[in-house]
């Protein structure tokens, strides 16, 4: 993610949070934080009015700017030219935040139920350049194509047979890519091994982060996940009664194409451990395999580059 772009949604959330009183927010944030480490599918909105909007907004958007920034990073190589994006149940629209900053050009819907999410992500792109339209959406309803399809933290609010309706949804009004993130924790890593099935059943090809089509080659208790550093404001880290000014966001994603030959690239699944002359890199292999390689000093520009390389990069696996 661009420090441009963290610190223009920094602003906006500082100047929509402008004269509200926090008690009501970090509450509001206490209950939000306790629900989602519920987990399960929710028989109502999870943000129940405005306060619940903003306090959303302040403590979970910059985070989720990040890791859908880092998505589209890994990922955008192979999605030149996007001029279309719909991102369902997006609320205060962070992943349409990322979006811009990687298709600048593009034209961005976000579809939510929501209404108060929807005007509070009118309001934080009021002063923002581009085309950004935020609309009231209902499952089930039709749902505008696209060159991409984005489903960006939801899956974990809706009941397994709502999660297929959603993907199928999104499967049908996506003409090149869709692109489903969640956290990296070991549950939102299993929603989405499900969403990539879903996926692949439909007969489309994963182009990150696997670099196959083939089962997950990682096991329990490990699970595929990527991380994405967050720099916390002074309201974010009150909010959350955090002391550090930064956290690392950990996700977990896929991203599918309709057609398209595989990467041929492995893709790097940890902090490459680097030490006196060498660097492991444990990687996701294109023939299905998940395994460790060591690129020592004596592989001269193979070293140099892997001195470099960061987690969820891809890797020559020549």
């Amino acid at each position: 993610m661009s420090r441009a772009a963290d610190l223009r949604l920094r602003d906006a959330l500082d100047a929509a949070a402008a004269g509200v009183p926090r008690g009501p927010l970090a509450a509001s944030v206490d209950r939000l934080i306790g629900r989602y480490r519920e987990g399960g599918a929710a028989a109502t909105p999870i943000l129940a009015g405005a306060t619940d909007v903003l306090a959303y907004a302040l403590y979970r958007m910059p985070a989720t700017l990040a890791a859908c920034s880092a998505m589209f990073r890994q990922s955008a190589f192979r999605l030149p030219g996007i001029a279309t994006v719909v991102d369902l149940g997006g609320g205060t629209g962070a992943a349409a935040w990322a979006a811009r900053e990687t298709w600048p050009a593009a034209r961005i819907t976000v579809l939510d139920q929501v209404a108060e999410a929807l005007q509070l992500g009118r309001q934080l792109r009021a002063d923002e350049s581009g085309t950004v339209d935020f609309v009231r959406w209902r499952a089930g309803a039709a749902v505008p194509a696209a060159d991409l399809v984005t489903v960006s933290y939801v899956l974990s609010e809706l009941s397994a047979p709502d999660q297929e309706v959603l993907l199928a949804a999104a499967l049908a009004a996506a003409g090149r890519a869709v692109a489903v993130i969640e956290p990296g924790t070991p549950s939102g890593h299993q929603r989405v091994l499900q969403a990539r099935r879903v996926l692949l059943d439909a007969g489309w090809q994963v182009i990150a982060p696997c670099p196959h089509q083939d089962a997950c080659p990682v096991r329990p208790p490990d699970w595929c996940h990527f991380s994405a550093r967050v720099e916390r404001s002074a309201t974010h880290r009150q909010l959350k009664r955090g002391e550090l000014g930064h956290e690392d966001e950990k996700f977990s994603y896929v991203v599918a194409v309709p057609d398209g030959p595989p990467t041929g690239d492995a893709r790097i699944l940890r902090h490459p451990l680097k030490r006196k002359g060498l660097v492991e890199l444990q990687l996701c292999r294109p023939d299905g395999t998940a395994s460790r390689d060591v690129v020592t000093k004596r592989q001269g520009a193979a070293y140099k580059e892997a001195r470099d390389v960061r987690w969820g990069d891809t890797w020559s696996d020549g």
